[in-house]
């Protein structure tokens, strides 16, 4: 244990998810001392596993969580301004295959019934987009939705099931890199309350009468003294609880799969829209374009263990099937799979409730101060991407009262990252682009690219890159340059985080075994790693492509293996 004195924070927030990160950036703001640690990188947990949707959450209607919806379109709205460089207007179809079925299932699982709905009407679905427009209608940013014909629909998109009746069209939002959002929302924090401190690869250890012993990523250990801790450890808090002295059974989670497909005539038939559609088992599904590929999910699976959880060759299966029956006119095979994520929900213990009727509202429980432990703890349990500003809030309004402050700061107006400053319309977005272009020596189609990838952050790629903009051979649009300014400015510790959480070449299918030697070259000489410690991180990233993601690297110079691998990537 090292022996420098403790360091005094007014607030210890474990788990750098999407929760914790929104809530550091919260109490910044209002100029609270706050440390931020996670047991990974930042937002390599939960919050790196969703269906990537920014959504209002529509089926949310049918459990008359009105108040959560409500909050979740408002929120939508507010990301769409203040975060739009990553998160996008996303235009959705519902096909629909009767006019009535559902109304008495829904009416019952409204009222309390435990059984899903297996089907939605017309009927049924209409008054639900309705009542969505309605509860969207605070800072709208997007169409009221419409209804088509079968006719219409089918002209639109003829590989479409020829069983539908009309498809539902409406608006929700897409978020492409959110584990890119997680990053900025902690430098966001640290740049608006240079005492706080943001600490990847560290680990709670222990407390003895209000210090915190934690490991931070050089293997060094430290004391801390927090007058509150924040558990923000998601589908981890129950075991986080219990290092700090606790015994709770908050969380009850349950598994979500995706899989991303290589399949250009996919993509030509959704022209950029979601089908937000139903499984043969009434479960809600979706399939929309992410960046050059589309991505499926997902599944809702009971499940315990946040570290074990992989995409299975049945879920696999399941989504197969569900898009042949969706989509009759495309072939669908394992072929096209370039990637596979599973997560688990932090979703709080029910007991008897199918997963799908689970609220995705959230609390945060406060354990009171108790004989050893001179600090409270804040859990925070459940929640979605979607409403994480509206919970970081919530809590940190409990947090400030707690530390006796008021609130200074309102994070509903402030924009996160490299949304701040983002060019609106074509014509400001070329402007924008002349001037950086002109300042930094890059070429402007390289700005442009720059720009949709990181916001008006690519100001300092640019001129990091200026005229040295050579891509790597097996990583796509991806320069020596960016992967360099990347390695020295975003907290990166070990090659997983670059290739997996700050750019998207991993998910995307865009990277190669040779694309990745180059970025580990690249990283080692940023970073000071000597030759055994790049090897290593080389590994490393390999078994978690393997056995996480079921991606198996090959050169571009040789040939593609003949299918993916089922299950968790295993031969």
């Amino acid at each position: 244990m090292s022996d420098a004195p403790p360091k005094d924070y007014d607030v210890l927030i474990i788990g750098a998810g999407i929760n914790g990160a929104g809530l550091f950036r919260d109490l910044c703001a209002q100029g609270v001392r706050c440390l931020i640690v996670d047991k990974g990188d930042f937002g390599s947990g939960t919050s790196a596993a969703p269906s990537r949707l920014i959504h209002g959450g529509l089926k949310y209607l049918e459990t008359g969580e009105f108040r959560l919806v409500a909050e979740a379109t408002y929120e939508r709205n507010l990301l769409l301004r203040n975060a739009a460089h990553l998160v996008r207007p996303l235009p959705t179809l519902i096909p629909i295959q009767s006019w009535t079925k559902g109304i008495g299932a829904a009416v019952r699982t409204f009222f309390g019934s435990t059984t899903a709905p297996r089907s939605r009407g017309a009927l049924l679905i209409k008054i639900g987009l309705r009542l969505y427009d309605f509860y969207g209608s605070r800072a709208r940013r997007m169409p009221r939705h419409r209804m088509l014909s079968r006719t219409q629909a089918l002209a639109e998109m003829p590989a479409l099931t020829p069983n539908i009746v009309a498809v539902g069209t409406y608006y929700d939002a897409a978020i492409s890199a959110p584990e890119r959002l997680v990053l900025e929302l902690v430098q966001d924090g640290l740049a608006a309350e240079p005492t706080s401190t943001a600490m990847n690869w560290t680990s709670v250890d222990g407390q003895c009468e209000g210090l915190v012993d934690i490991t931070g990523p050089d293997g060094n250990h430290h004391h801390v003294r927090p007058k509150i801790v924040v558990n923000a450890a998601g589908p981890w808090i129950d075991g986080v609880n219990a290092v700090l002295g606790l015994e709770t059974t908050l969380i009850g989670g349950t598994k979500g799969s995706h899989i991303v497909l290589d399949h250009p005539e996919l993509l030509r038939q959704l022209n950029g829209r979601m089908i937000y559609f139903e499984g043969d088992d009434g479960r809600i599904l979706l399939v929309f374009p992410y960046l050059d590929k589309a991505l499926v999910g997902s599944t809702d699976i009971p499940a315990s263990d946040p570290d074990a959880v992989v995409c299975e060759a049945d879920e696999i299966s399941y989504f197969m099937d569900s898009l042949s029956t969706l989509l009759p006119g495309l072939t669908f095979d394992r072929r096209q799979i370039v990637y596979t994520y599973s997560g688990l929900r932090p979703l709080p213990k029910s007991i008897g409730l199918a997963p799908g009727l689970i609220s995705r509202d959230h609390s945060a429980p406060i354990h009171a101060v108790a004989a050893g432990r001179p600090f409270p703890v804040m859990s925070l349990v459940g929640g979605k991407w979607t409403t994480f500003r509206a919970f970081a809030e919530q809590a940190a309004n409990v947090v400030l009262a707690q530390l006796d402050q008021g609130r200074s700061v309102s994070t509903s107006e402030l924009p996160i990252g490299g949304g701040r400053g983002m060019p609106e319309g074509d014509a400001a977005r070329a402007a924008w682009i002349e001037e950086v272009t002109a300042a930094s020596g890059a070429l402007q189609d390289r700005v442009a690219v720059l720009l949709d990838r990181y916001g008006t952050t690519a100001r300092a790629v640019a001129q990091h890159e200026g005229a040295s903009s050579a891509i790597l051979q097996g990583a796509a649009e991806t320069s020596g340059a960016e992967i360099d300014w990347i390695s020295r400015h975003e907290s990166v510790h070990h090659l997983e985080d670059i290739v997996l959480r700050r750019t998207q070449l991993a998910i995307t299918g865009h990277l190669s075994y040779v694309g990745l030697n180059g970025i580990c070259s690249i990283a080692a000489k940023a970073l000071g790693w000597d030759k055994a410690r790049a090897n290593m991180e080389l590994e490393r990233v390999r078994n978690i492509l393997e056995k996480r993601h079921g991606v198996h690297l090959w050169s571009r110079d040789s040939v593609r293996p003949a299918a993916m691998p089922s299950g968790n990537g295993e031969k």
